[in-house]
C-alpha cells in the first residue's frame, strides 16, 4: 500500500500502480463474478468488469422487466451471460450483491442455499451485514465476504471508467475464509474501475455512507437548496434569477473549481465581496448545522436509522409512497424552474467552444 499524507493523517491507500490490472486478472482468473441485480451499480460495475476482461455474469429477476430489458440492452444474453438470481449464484465463485439494501433481505435465502464453500460474497454497501441481525443476512463461515464501495453513483462509475480517471472506492473484509479474501477485494476494486482504494471497516462504511446521504450528499444539500431559494422567491425574485443563484451556478461553475484544487482555491477564484461574505458567513453556518449532523451521527451509529429504513422499506405501500415524494420534488417550482434552466443550457460543442476562447472566467461584484 502507498502511504499518502491527507492534511497531516498518514493513511495507506491502494493505487493502480500498486495493484495493476495485470495482476488483478491473475488473482481473478479462475473466478465467474456473478452480479446480482442490475439496477444502480449492478450495471456499472458489471460492463466495466466485462470491457476489462474479466469472466461475469449477471443475475436479474425477470419479473423486474425493466433491469432486465435494459441488461438486455447492454449486451447481456439470455442463457449466456444473464440468467435468473438463482442460476447465476449456482455459476459465479464471487456473488456480487447489488440489489437494495431491502431486497437484500428478500434474496438471501436463494443466495445462501447455494453459497459453495470458498465462494466470496460481495458487497457494494456495508448495511447488511453491520445490520445483520436487523437484515437476516448472515453468511456462513465457510465463504469469504468482502466489500468494494464505490464513493459515487452507478451512472459515475461507469463515467468515470470510460473516461479513464476511476472512481475511489472504499474496501473491508469482514470474513476471510480461504486466506485470499484481500487480494479478490482489490482485485475486484481494480476491475471495477476504482481510481484508488482505501480501507475501511463495513460498520465505519456504514456509518459514513449513511451520514453522507442524509447529510451534505443528498438530505442537507436539497434542504439548503429550497431554503435559500424560497427566502429569494419570497423577496421578489424571480424563479430563474433564484435558481441560478442557489444551484446553475454551484452545479455549473463553482462546484468544478473545488473539484479542480480545493475550496480555498474556488474562494481565491471568486471576487472579494463573495470571498469575503462567504469567509464571514460559513462559521454562522457550521454553529447551526453542526448539532444536526450530531444527532444524525448518532441515530446511525446507534442503528435507529437502519431500524427505521428497513421497517419502512419494506412496507408493502412503499414504492407508492417515495413516487409521491419523489413527484412532489420534481413538480415544485424550484425544480421545475431547473428544468427551463437546463433546457437552456448551451449545447457541448458551444461549450466546447467557449472554453477555449474564454478560458476560466471568474466572478463579478
Amino acid at each position: 500500500m502507498a502511504i499518502i499524507d491527507f492534511g497531516g493523517v498518514k493513511e495507506h491507500v491502494v493505487t493502480r500502480k500498486e495493484f495493476t490490472l495485470a495482476k488483478a486478472r491473475s488473482v481473478l482468473k479462475n473466478e465467474v463474478i456473478a452480479v446480482i441485480g442490475y439496477g444502480v451499480q449492478g450495471p456499472a460495475q458489471a460492463l466495466n468488469m466485462k470491457d476489462n476482461g474479466f469472466n461475469v455474469i449477471v443475475g436479474q429477476a425477470r419479473e423486474f422487466k425493466r433491469d432486465w430489458d435494459r441488461a438486455v440492452a447492454d449486451g447481456w444474453v439470455p442463457g449466456k451471460n444473464l440468467f435468473d438470481i438463482e442460476t447465476a449464484v449456482k455459476k459465479g465463485t464471487i456473488i456480487q450483491v447489488l440489489v437494495s439494501d431491502a431486497a437484500q433481505r428478500a434474496v438471501w435465502p436463494t443466495i445462501k442455499k447455494h453459497l459453495k464453500p470458498g465462494n466470496a460474497l460481495y458487497f457494494s454497501h456495508g448495511f447488511s451485514i453491520t445490520y445483520r441481525k436487523k437484515s437476516g443476512v448472515v453468511p456462513p463461515k465457510n465463504v469469504d465476504v468482502i466489500m468494494v464501495a464505490p464513493k459515487g453513483s452507478g451512472l459515475n462509475v461507469r463515467r468515470n471508467f470510460l473516461s479513464g480517471a476511476g472512481i475511489n472506492s472504499s474496501f473491508a473484509v469482514y470474513q476471510d475464509a480461504t486466506g485470499h479474501a484481500k487480494d479478490r477485494c482489490l482485485a475486484i476494486g481494480i476491475a471495477i474501475g476504482s481510481g484508488y482504494l482505501f480501507p475501511t471497516t463495513f460498520p465505519h462504511e456504514t456509518n459514513s455512507d449513511l451520514t453522507g446521504e442524509r447529510g451534505v450528499l443528498m438530505g442537507c444539500l436539497a434542504a439548503i437548496m429550497e431554503a435559500q431559494y424560497d427566502v429569494l422567491r419570497a423577496h421578489g425574485h424571480s424563479p430563474s434569477e433564484a435558481f441560478n443563484e442557489t444551484i446553475e451556478e454551484l452545479t455549473q461553475s463553482l462546484i468544478r473549481l473545488v473539484d479542480e484544487k480545493g475550496m480555498d482555491w474556488m474562494y481565491s477564484n471568486c471576487s472579494a465581496t463573495a470571498q469575503r461574505g462567504a469567509l464571514d458567513w460559513k462559521p454562522k453556518f457550521k454553529a447551526a448545522v453542526l448539532p444536526v449532523f450530531k444527532k444524525l451521527y448518532g441515530c446511525v451509529a446507534s442503528g435507529k436509522e437502519a431500524e427505521r429504513v428497513i421497517k419502512v422499506c419494506g412496507a408493502k405501500n412503499y414504492p407508492q409512497r417515495v413516487a409521491k415524494e419523489l413527484a412532489a420534488m420534481r413538480n415544485s417550482e424550484m425544480w421545475q424552474a431547473g428544468a427551463a434552466v437546463r433546457a437552456l443550457r448551451p449545447t457541448e460543442k458551444a461549450r466546447a467552444i467557449s472554453h477555449g476562447t474564454k478560458g476560466l472566467v471568474g466572478r463579478g461584484g
